[in-house]
């Protein structure tokens, strides 16, 4: 790091300013991950009932990507080959795709119902 310093032209202070920096960057974002998995840890031991909205969120988010993997295709063109791709990567990626757009399409949907119930109501 300090050599690339050196060659961009920038003082041993201001490397090591971007140094420590990073490693507070790294630091802080530890500590964020940290707290997004045992925050809510606690929170669902203190009243698991609300533990069973979240499974069923994550499960029926795995059936749509399950339904969304058993529609994709695995057809790989040379473009896609020379890049590295093969039919399980395709596969994936054809999945992530087709469930981005039913998601997509629900939460368009959604929107507008929520719209039409607002405005009637």
């Amino acid at each position: 790091m300090e050599q690339i310093c050196l060659n961009e032209g920038l003082s041993e202070f201001g490397c090591a300013c971007i140094s420590w920096g990073l490693y507070l960057m790294y630091f802080l974002g530890g500590v964020a991950v940290l707290s997004l998995i045992v925050l809510p840890l606690l929170n669902a031991l203190k009243n698991p009932k609300e533990m069973i909205g979240g499974a069923l969120g994550i499960g029926a988010l795995v059936l749509l990507f399950v339904i969304s993997y058993a529609l994709s295709g695995d057809e790989v063109t040379l473009k896609y080959s020379s890049l590295g791709v093969d039919a399980s990567s395709s596969k994936l990626i054809g999945a992530g795709l087709i469930m981005f757009y039913i998601v997509l399409v629900i939460a368009v949907i959604g929107f507008i119902i929520s719209s039409i119930r607002k405005s009637v109501l």
